[in-house]
């Protein structure tokens, strides 16, 4: 088990629930449009929101942030030591930087003195893309090695400065190489670790890289915090990381659902009916399982495990419980009754 930090009121680490994270991609210094993104983020699932501060106005926006936002709020820090300092001041909850990238180990110390004296953790991100340049020579390549070899150089260089309240990252665009150094620093050491697959891409390539890499470590035990990044709204991560983490049988919130491949049998239009349900239970927060069969033939044998389910049929279909068939309903009546059963459950 890793050791636990505290990012405002929310635990990372220690046996705590996985945290989902995301980032805002509005500018940190229009103050209104950062809040309600972080209030749709918040809305969606998100424990902890991270703000881009690229200059001195976004610092000090953050702290208008913070005292609005009803979540914690991460200062992502990167070259100018000077914007980690002004954030920390302004309220931030955790300081995100890379120690490399910062300058000498004078202003890594200052860093690391303010956090200490607010009690602020730091996330130590490595990327795949930007490792020391001896590192690199040393390996040849990107590669897990290297990766948690410069990691555990930027820990060395933060517990000198009697600093050890570190949350870990090391993401690559490669899943096998971001899986395989998230395994060697959990080998290692017991810092908590942030977990996701960096520039992962866009809403469908981008959601199945994350969710092999993550999936995949969090079914390993590996994870106490994640990002799933994408090109898309930043809702869509939190959506994305809602997922991964029901597949991957970590949180049970909410409900599931679950759907057959079409094949021969199948006489409903499946897709459109397995969506229209996916869509409408948004809004439900009960945590059941919803199954949309294709066939009515084995349909509800198939999701005798489902809490609830319809199985389609030629103009027709079949509404079930835990299997046991409760009625025949008319195809254009079958979500709507599925979803009045939901209600009584």
């Amino acid at each position: 088990m890793t050791k636990q930090i505290q990012v405002g009121g929310v635990s990372i680490g220690g046996g705590a629930p996985v945290s989902i994270q995301s980032m805002t991609n509005t500018p940190t210094q229009d103050v209104a449009a950062t809040l309600e993104q972080i209030r749709k983020l918040a809305a969606a699932g998100c424990d902890i929101v991270r703000v881009a501060v690229p200059d001195l106005e976004a610092a000090r926006a953050l702290g208008k942030i913070k005292e609005k936002s009803s979540v914690p709020v991460v200062a992502d820090i990167h070259f100018d030591y000077k914007l980690a300092l002004e954030s920390i001041a302004a309220g931030a909850d955790k300081i995100r930087i890379n120690p490399g990238n910062i300058g000498g180990e004078d202003r890594v110390k200052a860093v690391a003195d303010a956090c200490r004296q607010r009690g602020i953790p730091i996330r130590m991100g490595v990327n795949g893309g930007s490792l020391e340049k001896a590192i690199l020579a040393k390996y040849g390549k990107v590669c897990a090695e290297a990766m948690v070899e410069s990691a555990f150089g930027h820990i060395r260089l933060l517990n000198q400065f009697d600093f050890d309240d570190i949350c870990v990252s090391l993401k690559s665009s490669s899943v096998p190489v971001t899986m395989r150094a998230y395994q060697l620093m959990a080998e290692r050491s017991e810092y908590p670790l942030h977990i996701g697959v960096t520039e992962a891409g866009t809403v469908k390539m981008g959601t199945l890289k994350s969710a092999v890499g993550i999936g995949g470590l969090l079914a390993l035990g590996i994870g106490d915090t994640m990002r799933v990044s994408l090109s898309a709204d930043p809702v869509e991560e939190v959506y994305a990381a809602r997922d991964i983490l029901k597949a991957a049988g970590i949180r049970r919130e909410g409900p599931e659902l679950v759907s057959c491949p079409t094949c021969g049998r199948t006489r409903i239009d499946l897709i459109q009916l397995a969506g229209e349900v996916e869509e409408r239970l948004k809004t439900v927060d009960k945590p059941i399982t919803v199954a949309v069969m294709g066939c009515a033939v084995n349909g509800p044998g198939e999701a005798s495990a489902a809490d609830c389910g319809i199985a389609g049929g030629v103009g027709e279909g079949l509404l079930f419980r835990k299997g046991e068939i409760i009625k025949k309903v008319p195809q254009e009546r079958l979500v709507e009754e599925l979803f009045a059963l939901i209600e009584r459950l």
